[in-house]
């Protein structure tokens, strides 16, 4: 559980999840606070379960700003809450809670226009048709991304029918056409001019040997191990490759200016502690 706050003025925050050992959350918030001269601000990392989420949101005190949150608990959150955004409420998923100083708890999601600042930083801002590897939770915020950025189709490449149902309705409720094919078919995502892997570590490494001669963007959500066998074989082809890191960033750029009210969060900083901390790993 959260200790209390021992003095007036102290701020909090933190990242729960489970597992949460390896999350690169404290490191990039806390970069941002000593960048903005935030010396009574604090974030920490909790593991915390789908069953013991709401005692540990019942422990808070006032001194509590806000939490990210990661799986299993983005969509466990919900029913906790005084408050959903539009952008979460489209995909389900909550990967952030602002606390109000009366005490309610607001859920939104920054995964979403994190993915969006990720590629317009690498110059991609509008595709004609995109694909994507896997169908969880990050690939419906994936799906709500491209509703902003591709004008055609996206092709989800998934396992079994089940999956492939969820992603077409998720499509249908987000305005986006979505096509679905076969997991063994995948090879075939690699000629799209953006890609988004969503898979988890390991599971994309079998398409790194059928990367085209001129491939598009890769927008690979991992970010440790890094790089992947794909998006290693995506450089070496000459392909752009948006990492998990740029995704982590752009979307802890956001939490840190809603938490704190400061505007704009210094994301190269913020980055930069996030490059050093995976290169110490």
């Amino acid at each position: 559980m959260p200790s209390r706050a021992t003095s007036p003025g102290i701020r909090r925050a933190a990242v729960l999840g489970s597992p949460i050992a390896h999350s690169l959350s404290p490191v990039l918030h806390r970069a941002a606070y000593g960048e903005l001269g935030l010396t009574t601000w604090s974030y920490d990392r909790f593991e915390v379960t789908e069953t013991g989420l709401a005692d540990f949101l019942g422990g808070l005190d006032p001194s509590w700003a806000g939490l990210s949150l990661t799986m299993p608990l983005k969509r466990a959150v919900i029913p906790l809450l005084d408050d959903i955004t539009g952008t979460a409420a489209s995909v389900e998923a909550v990967n952030t809670v602002i606390l109000g100083a009366d005490g309610r708890r607001t859920g939104d999601n920054t995964d979403i226009p994190g993915m969006i600042a990720a590629l317009r930083e690498r110059g991609v801002t509008t595709v004609e048709s995109a694909a994507i590897l896997g169908a969880g939770a990050t690939a419906s915020s994936a799906l709500a991304a491209l509703a902003r950025v591709c004008t055609g189709p996206v092709t989800a490449y998934v396992r079994g029918e089940t999956r492939a149902a969820e992603m077409r309705g998720w499509g249908a409720r987000l305005g986006v056409e979505v096509r679905t094919a076969d997991w063994a078919d995948a090879a075939g995502a690699l000629d799209a001019p953006l890609v988004v892997a969503t898979t988890p570590a390991g599971a994309s490494d079998v398409l790194a040997g059928q990367v085209p001669d001129h491939p598009g963007t890769l927008f690979d959500v991992l970010y440790d191990p890094w790089p992947t066998a794909l998006a290693a074989a995506w450089s070496a082809r000459g392909g752009q490759v948006v990492g998990g890191l740029d995704l982590l960033v752009h979307q802890a750029v956001l939490q840190v200016e809603m938490m704190t009210g400061r505007v704009p969060a210094p994301l190269p900083v913020m980055r930069k502690a996030g490059e050093q901390a995976l290169a110490s790993r």
